[in-house]
């Protein structure tokens, strides 16, 4: 039905807009043969102008005082007089020496109404329209944008919008457009069914669809909004699916939403053929292009036999051999991947047949579809530009970066002939979506080095593509048991317009530490740059200023003259009191990702080194050094099985006599291992009893991840099964220590995990049963996070 209804919207714009074409082709054809003969003309009388000026329109129809208008030249006049743009109609006859003009003049908009509209506020219905104030009223505009206004309902979920639209005449040829909107209740989707699947469940591939189901938290996340070309978008998704999976003769038969007669929601019905799984065969290289060493492109193939068939490994080694070729002097050789199925062993081999293209250049690039983001935040994401030689796969690789920038309801790049056979127009079609995040969470922290344990909460407002300029600006606050943070952020991913991010944060989080009797407040600054080797492979680089200032609470034990009694502060913070220390440090690092989706990770590595110098001024004197890697792997594409490894290192070094201070330490918590509270395992002080941090740590996580099959997976939840190890060791020069606390002995638990991908953060409920510990160990099985995967 939502089909039929927007065919019958077509057809009836169809009609309203060929009615008064048809009357202004009569109108010009009556004229134009009014006259039988030729006359000579001698006087003008022009009628139903109002402000455009007889002289003008004298001008308009070519008339001079004993001119001779023949048939053709009346006919001539009247054309001339539409071809201005300002007349409804027109007409021009001769009746004895006088040429008689009659014009209806187009009225002129004085003011754009909307009345009803509380879900779409007016400035968002003023962009949707195209008549706008001072502009010439036309009644195809009008039924045009009241066609407008319901399509951009019907993006929203309500499709049961009706809008009509009121002229009021002003007098004087000015008039008000008023649009009454009446919008209705939100459509809900009941149902999206699959036919023909065999090899994944419907719950998978709902997965794959940006459509969902309408749940309890839709009013939020807006997800089960239907719309033919979000339907359309998510059926190429899922093509992608299947044909990165081996099934590269999948196809969809059918998809359609109709709605429910009974219910009156919206049911959607996706029929597939999936056919056969395929492997890699044999791989080979094929060039016709002289004096260019084909084994030189062996390197980039990104393909290997045995694989499952992926086409998207298959596109990577187009760009790849497209790269390789330009940057070696044939930037019109063109690679074309040639398969050969062999249905009895279900492989595929793929002969890259590379041969030297046609000449072909880029004569420009248009871009339609955004109101929001400037153009150039699109244009810069191609490594082309107008006047490079013409290369799809290069143009297919900005598509998938303007896709992940995630500012777009969808992207689609077409090609034509330009203004000649050797000139190509990149058209891009790139719909904004709201990039604006307004975010709050309640929950109960479980200790950490800026937050104690208990009920905690956080807002932030977040603007991913602030002022359309691809900026990201978050501002966030937050508190709970004795702690206050302030967080302000912002990056420029093209920094100075190169292709290089800059983050600037300033921030301050005051925490008052009751078992140990002070308070710390921490102010500071950073900046960090990052610079993408490849797609997969970024490096950063940054500086951060840290001021610390410690005191006593008034309720507090006494440290006099630096001597630390029981319960009260650690030496190393008491000799801090009144004397702000400060931390000026460099830092940089390598990143390796390929993960698929950071929201939702299930297949991939993830690689972070990083160093850290202190010592630049300031009271800290060490170098840090930390690695971390994750690796994600889909066990069971049908039960939704995904694996996880983590290992992680750190050492902190100090640099000079003294050696590194208690306060630059590493402290773990839930997480690094699961089980045991913030800093509770590590070195103990035997001043006072508590855990001091260590120098160099170890840790290792393994992890199941599965769906919760009694919860619908449009909720977003699924489960986990994890067992963490870490050890933590080393000590300050001069420390004295608990006997035993600094051996490398290694801490194990094992839990189970409640992992829910709410529409403000993800959130990570875990429950861990500590195996292995020491006695000076501090437990805490249940924690709770705000976090995403890395």
């Amino acid at each position: 039905m939502m089909a039929a209804k927007i065919m019958i919207r077509a057809l009836s714009f169809t009609a309203l807009t060929a009615l008064p074409l048809a009357g202004a082709t009569s109108v010009a054809m009556v004229s134009s043969t009014v006259v039988a003969q030729a006359a000579v003309v001698t006087s003008l009388v022009v009628r139903g102008n109002q402000r455009v000026g007889n002289q003008t329109i004298a001008d308009f129809v070519g008339y001079r005082s004993g001119a001779n208008f023949t048939p053709s030249v009346v006919d001539d006049a009247v054309k001339a007089l539409f071809r201005t743009g300002l007349f409804s109609d027109a007409s021009v006859r001769v009746s004895g020496g006088t040429l008689i003009v009659e014009v209806s003049e187009f009225g002129i908009v004085n003011q754009v109404l909307f009345q009803g509209n509380r879900r779409l506020k007016d400035d968002r219905l003023a962009q949707v329209v195209r008549l706008s104030p001072r502009e010439r009223f036309e009644q195809n505009t009008l039924d045009e944008d009241v066609i407008a206004i319901e399509e951009a309902y019907s993006r929203t979920g309500r499709a049961d919008v009706v809008v009509t639209a009121n002229v009021v005449d002003l007098g004087e040829n000015r008039v008000n457009v008023i649009f009454n909107v009446e919008e209705g209740g939100r459509t809900r989707i009941a149902q999206i069914n699959f036919l023909g699947n065999n090899a994944f469940s419907d719950r998978r591939l709902q997965g794959v669809l940006s459509i969902k189901r309408s749940n309890l938290l839709s009013w939020i996340s807006r997800n089960d909004v239907f719309d033919d070309q979000r339907l359309a978008a998510d059926m190429e998704q899922l093509r992608r699916f299947y044909f990165n999976r081996g099934y590269a003769d999948f196809r969809v038969i059918s998809s359609e939403g109709g709605v429910d007669p009974d219910s009156g929601a919206i049911v959607i019905n996706i029929e597939v053929d999936e056919g056969e799984k395929y492997t890699f065969g044999a791989i080979e290289v094929d060039s016709t292009v002289p004096g260019f060493d084909q084994a030189a492109l062996t390197s980039t193939i990104r393909t290997r036999s045995g694989n499952v068939y992926s086409a998207e490994q298959v596109e990577d080694t187009l760009i790849a051999m497209s790269e390789r070729l330009a940057s070696n002097g044939f930037p019109f050789a063109e690679v074309t991947p040639v398969g050969n199925r062999n249905f009895e062993t279900r492989a595929i081999d793929v002969t890259y047949v590379v041969d030297q293209g046609q000449r072909a250049f880029i004569e420009r690039i248009e871009i339609t579809g955004n109101t929001q983001t400037r153009d150039y935040v699109i244009r810069r994401e191609f490594d082309v530009a107008e006047g490079d030689a013409f290369n799809q796969f290069l143009v297919r690789r900005a598509q998938r970066r303007l896709e992940a920038l995630d500012f777009f309801e969808r992207v689609q790049i077409s090609t034509r002939q330009g203004s000649s056979p050797d000139r190509v127009v990149i058209v891009v079609n790139a719909v904004d979506k709201p990039t604006g995040e307004i975010g709050g969470a309640v929950g109960y922290a479980t200790g950490s080095s800026t937050a104690a344990a208990g009920i905690n909460f956080e807002a932030s407002v977040v603007q991913r593509n602030f002022q359309g300029r691809g900026q990201r600006l978050a501002l966030s606050g937050g508190g709970g048991v004795d702690t206050r943070t302030y967080n302000l952020s912002f990056t420029e991913p093209y920094f100075l317009g190169y292709r290089m991010s800059a983050r600037f944060d300033v921030f301050q989080r005051r925490n008052e530490l009751d078992d140990q009797d002070y308070n710390v407040v921490t102010t500071g600054g950073s900046v960090s740059f990052g610079l993408p080797l490849n797609d997969n492979l970024t490096a950063t680089a940054g500086y951060s200023y840290v001021q610390e200032d410690y005191s006593l609470q008034s309720d507090g034990q006494v440290c006099e003259d630096g001597v630390v009694e029981s319960d009260c502060a650690p030496e190393a913070v008491a000799e801090q009191f009144g004397d702000p220390r400060v931390k000026s440090s460099v830092n940089y690092g390598l990143t390796y990702n390929t993960i698929d989706n950071r929201s939702d990770p299930r297949n991939g590595v993830f690689v972070r080194l990083n160093q850290e110098i202190a010592g630049l001024g300031g009271d800290a004197r060490f170098i840090q050094t930390t690695a971390d890697a994750s690796y994600y792997k889909t066990l069971s594409e049908e039960a939704e099985l995904v694996g996880l490894v983590r290992v992680g290192a750190g050492n902190v070094t100090g640099l000079g006599s003294d050696g590194v201070s208690e306060l630059d330490n590493f402290k773990l918590g839930p997480n690094r291992i699961r089980g045991f509270s913030f800093n509770g395992i590590g070195p103990v002080s035997e001043e006072t009893l508590d855990q001091i941090g260590g120098t160099t740590y170890f840790n290792a996580t393994a992890e199941m991840q599965f769906p919760l099959p009694a919860l619908p997976r449009d909720l977003g939840f699924k489960g986990a099964l994890f067992a963490d190890a870490a050890t933590l060791f080393g000590k300050a020069p001069g420390t004295e220590i608990v006997e035993g606390t600094d051996d490398i002995n290694w801490r194990a638990s094992a839990g189970v995990s409640l992992i829910w991908q709410s529409p403000f953060a993800p959130l990570r409920l875990d429950y861990a049963f500590p195996l292995m510990k020491e006695e000076t160990d501090n437990e805490q099985r249940f924690s709770f996070s705000v976090s995403s995967a890395f």
